[in-house]
C-alpha cells in the first residue's frame, strides 16, 4: 500500500497522540520515548508525531510509504527521469524502524521529502544514518 507521510513535531507527545487518537479513529501503530506514529486506513495517511521542545505545531518532513524496495527504486528512477535530484538511504535505521529509501532534493522552498519501505522494526531511533545524513528532520 502506498500512503502520503506526514511527520509533525510536536510539544507534548501524551496530549497529541490522544487528539490524532479521536481525529482519526484509531490508536497509534507505534510508541517509542518522544515517537508515535499511525497507520491510518482512510484516508491512506502514516502520520509521524516527533516530541520536539519548542517546535510544536510546525512540520518536520513529508514522504511517501511504499510497499517495498522495488517501488522504492522504481519511484527514484522515474523522479530522475524528471529530473529530480535524490539522496540514497538504504539499509539505514531511522525512526525505530530499518528503512531503505532516498529523500527528494531541491524543492522550492526546501521542504524534505522522502520516498521509503519498512524492511523491519528497530528498538532504536538512531537520527543519524552511517553516512552521517540526519535522518527524519531530527
Amino acid at each position: 500500500m502506498n500512503r502520503v507521510q506526514l511527520a509533525l513535531n510536536v510539544e507534548d507527545l501524551d496530549a497529541s497522540i490522544a487528539f490524532y487518537s479521536r481525529l482519526f479513529g484509531t490508536e497509534p501503530a507505534k510508541v517509542r520515548p518522544g515517537y508515535a506514529n499511525f497507520a491510518i486506513a482512510e484516508p491512506p495517511l502514516k502520520l509521524v508525531l516527533m516530541e520536539s521542545p519548542g517546535r510544536g505545531g510546525s512540520l518536520n518532513h513529508l514522504g511517501v510509504e511504499v510497499g517495498d524496495v522495488a517501488a522504492v527504486d522504481a519511484t527514484q528512477i522515474r523522479l530522475s527521469a524528471e529530473g529530480l535530484a535524490s539522496a540514497d538511504e538504504r539499509g539505514t535505521t531511522c525512526c525505530y524502524a530499518t528503512q531503505d529509501k532516498f529523500w527528494v532534493e531541491g524543492a522550492p522552498d526546501g521542504e524534505r521529502w522522502e520516498v521509503y519501505t519498512v524492511l523491519a522494526d528497530s528498538p532504536t531511533f538512531d537520527a543519524v544514518g552511517d553516512d552521517g545524513a540526519v535522518c527524519c528532520g531530527a
